[in-house]
């Protein structure tokens, strides 16, 4: 049988029943596996992007992926047994494993995930069941762990989806998900031009208020989060394109009391974000 091949065993659950569980005929102990040096590619953008698989760090990260419908392809693990069932399992040793891990983690669990599809078309119908929605929309933010904490506030908050315009990663950058607490796979999202987005915005009559750290803006609380909303915000270094701006458009601000000129992107989205939240709970 060839290295890593899977196989069923079972595993005895806290409540007494017994699940069945794939577990390993073979333990992968090569770092020339096949398996292993595809799944270190899919740390590439470009090979994720044209494979249309991703890949999951830690234990609480694949259980939120497993609970929002996503597909697991397979699970690699130091664990001769895992509670996790319908998919292949792949028992790894520790250097193996190592390879194949983003960061210090102690769940030793991997997992590859077909990334699920974001079109428009089901975006735009998910959110025409929504009651007075609330939507982020963030622009050409470069770092994957910024992209991942405005997915981990917006869930917090209670947002109905987050907007990606003019899209420099994807949200299923390993360092997104594992900065979001997996909440990247329970947040409604797509991804599209600008200009696109701010045509759909508008025509749906959603009030775009947008961060803008100078100009003709007003204080964020000044705004009026009770109405169907998307809060924009840009990168810390580009800030947001000329398409936020315009008469159709409310830009606000954050007053800034030092010598800085600007929040990092996930903490000005967890302020906006539950101003937001606040106006709708107590008015």
């Amino acid at each position: 049988m060839p290295e890593g091949a899977p196989r069923t065993t079972h595993f005895f659950a806290t409540m007494g029943e017994t699940l069945s569980v794939a577990g390993p005929l073979s333990i992968i102990t090569s770092l020339s596996n096949p398996k292993i040096k595809e799944t270190v590619k899919l740390r590439e953008g470009k090979y994720r992007r044209r494979t249309k698989k991703f890949i999951i760090d830690g234990i609480r990260e694949l259980d939120r992926a497993i609970q929002a419908g996503i597909r697991i392809l397979e699970i690699f693990t130091v664990h001769p047994s895992v509670p996790y069932t319908h998919t292949i399992i792949r028992q790894v040793t520790e250097p193996v494993f190592r390879k194949i891990a983003y960061g210090d983690r102690d769940d030793g669990i991997v997992a590859v995930a077909e990334e699920p599809g974001l079109t428009f078309e089901l975006f735009e119908a998910k959110i025409s069941q929504k009651t007075n929605p609330l939507i982020a929309v963030v622009e050409k933010i470069s770092k994957p762990g910024n992209l991942g904490a405005v997915f981990r506030s917006a869930d917090a908050a209670g947002f109905d989806a987050v907007m990606i315009a003019d899209l420099h990663l994807d949200p299923f950058h390993y360092n997104s998900i594992r900065s979001s607490l997996g909440t990247v796979f329970h947040v409604l999202t797509v991804s599209a031009p600008s200009a696109e987005i701010c045509r759909w915005l508008l025509d749906k009559q959603f009030q775009i208020a947008a961060a803008w750290c100078s100009g003709n803006t007003i204080p964020y609380t000044a705004i009026d989060f009770c109405r169907p909303t998307a809060i924009v915000l840009g990168s810390e270094a580009e800030g947001l394109s000329h398409v936020w701006s315009g008469e159709k458009i409310t830009g606000m601000t954050l007053p800034m009391q030092g010598i800085a000129d600007s929040l990092n992107v996930s903490v000005a989205a967890g302020i906006l974000f539950y101003e937001a939240r606040r106006q709708r709970t107590f008015r």
